[in-house]
C-alpha cells in the first residue's frame, strides 16, 4: 500500500482527494513501494550500476546487483535515472517499486573515476505478484485501473481491486485526462496522477 507525495513519480501512494463537488486533489508519498538504498557491491555485471535490464536481489537493509540468471535475482531494472525521484522523470506505469541509489565512491566506477552518482532505478519483480499492475494495490504510481479507499482528512490510499488487501476498494480510476472537466459525469472522485494526463476520474465500486 502506498502513501504518496509525488503522484505519478514516487514510490507508494496516498493521494489527497475530495469527493465530486469539492473536487480538489493533492498527493503525498507512498510507503512500502520505496525500497532502501541500493548497495554498489557486488557490481561489475554491467557498465553502470543497476542499469536498465540488470537485476537486483532483495535484502532486509540493502539491495545488491546480481546476475539476472542467478538464484538471488528478484527484480529487473526497467528504467534508470540520475538525480532524485522528486526532480526526475516518473517511473513507467507498471513499476513495482523504486530503488534509491545514493552517490558513492567505489573501487571501480561506472564513470571511470570510481563514482556512482545519485539516482533511482524503477524495478519490476521477476515473478508475481506485481503490485504496480493496474488494480495491484501498490507500486509508486496510481494509474488507470487502480482502486483506492478513503483514509480520512480528504485522502485516499491505494488497495487491491480484488479485495485481497487490508482495506476494501471504494473507488476505481477509470480514466486519465488533462482536466477535471474531461471526466465523465459519473465521476465520484478526482485523483492526482501526474504526467501528461494528471487527473484520474474515479467511480465508486
Amino acid at each position: 500500500m502506498r502513501s504518496r507525495r509525488f503522484a505519478g513519480v514516487l514510490v507508494a501512494v496516498a493521494v489527497v482527494l475530495l469527493p465530486a463537488g469539492c473536487r480538489t486533489s493533492s498527493s503525498e508519498a507512498p510507503a512500502g513501494s520505496a525500497r532502501s538504498t541500493a548497495s554498489p557491491t557486488p557490481s561489475g555485471y554491467g557498465a553502470q550500476f543497476l542499469a536498465v535490464d540488470e537485476c537486483s536481489s532483495f535484502g532486509t537493509a540493502s539491495f545488491t546487483e546480481v546476475p539476472c540468471t542467478g538464484e538471488r535475482a528478484a527484480a529487473r531494472v526497467i528504467a534508470r535515472y540520475d538525480g532524485t525521484v522528486a526532480d526526475g522523470p516518473p517511473c513507467p506505469a507498471t513499476t513495482d517499486f523504486v530503488l534509491h541509489i545514493g552517490a558513492q565512491r567505489t573501487g571501480g566506477g561506472e564513470d571511470g573515476d570510481g563514482t556512482i552518482p545519485q539516482g533511482y532505478a524503477c524495478m519490476r519483480n521477476l515473478e508475481p505478484p506485481h503490485p504496480g499492475d493496474p488494480g495491484g494495490g501498490g507500486g509508486p504510481r496510481t494509474i488507470v485501473g487502480d482502486c483506492v479507499y478513503g483514509s480520512g482528512r480528504g485522502q485516499v490510499r491505494e488497495t487491491a481491486c480484488d479485495g485481497s488487501g487490508k482495506r476494501k476498494p471504494q473507488y476505481r480510476v477509470v480514466r486519465a485526462v488533462t482536466t477535471r472537466d474531461d471526466c465523465p459525469a459519473s465521476t465520484a472522485l478526482y485523483v492526482q496522477l501526474g504526467g501528461e494526463h494528471p487527473v484520474g476520474c474515479a467511480r465508486r465500486v
